[in-house]
């Protein structure tokens, strides 16, 4: 009896033992390191960037509308104008510029002058829900799921009407997932392993 009871602690010191050196992440310094990540990023209403100012011609609705809503949020501003065709008459254009107010919320295209975006918000990890060492036996790269929002989102970008037109607007207004790869650096820090191109 005597026997059992001193295994049984031996046991459950050894188990102790066990526990104790494993360390446990600690997931503020994965949510750092993903938010570190997306620093400099941020979400911008067309996927390549436009130039300004533009023409477009009216009767090309899904082009206008994008400028339209735009100049609704008073970030263009709009004027007429007929464009002569060669032999054919003229076609009635719109004529797109930045506004005042739109200035500051142009980000220009630094690889290419007079190319710009409107860009919104900045990301920023809310939680992580769970992080698995990709190989238990050496803990220095995980997969992390995580969700995310986009946070300072300008008063432009989260009316209706920017969000009909602009549905990459809708859905960065709410809370969304996403999946990380963090790899140990030499200096103990924790970094996202860039995703690797498709082959």
């Amino acid at each position: 009896m005597r026997e059992r009871i001193v295994l049984a602690l031996m046991l459950t010191g050894l188990i102790a033992w066990a526990t104790g050196c494993k360390k446990q992440i600690d997931h503020a310094e994965f949510k750092s390191a993903i938010n570190k990540s997306f620093a400099g990023r941020h979400e911008c209403v067309w996927p390549e960037p436009i130039k300004l100012p533009a023409q477009v011609d009216t009767s090309k609705d899904e082009k206008s509308r994008d400028y339209d809503a735009l100049t609704d949020a008073g970030l263009l501003i709009r004027g007429s104008a007929e464009k002569k065709r060669f032999l054919v008459g003229s076609k009635h254009v719109n004529n797109y510029d930045l506004s005042d107010k739109g200035h500051p919320a142009w980000t220009p295209d630094p690889n290419q002058p007079g190319y710009g975006n409107f860009c919104f918000g900045h990301f920023n990890v809310t939680a992580i829900e769970n992080a698995t060492p990709n190989d238990p036996s050496n803990p220095t790269q995980y997969t992390v799921n995580y969700r995310y929002e986009v946070e300072g989102i300008p008063t432009w970008a989260s009316t209706p009407e920017s969000m009909r037109t602009f549905p990459r607007i809708a859905a960065d207004t709410s809370i969304q997932s996403a999946t990380a790869t963090l790899v140990k650096d030499t200096d103990g820090s924790w970094a996202v392993v860039p995703p690797q191109p498709a082959q």
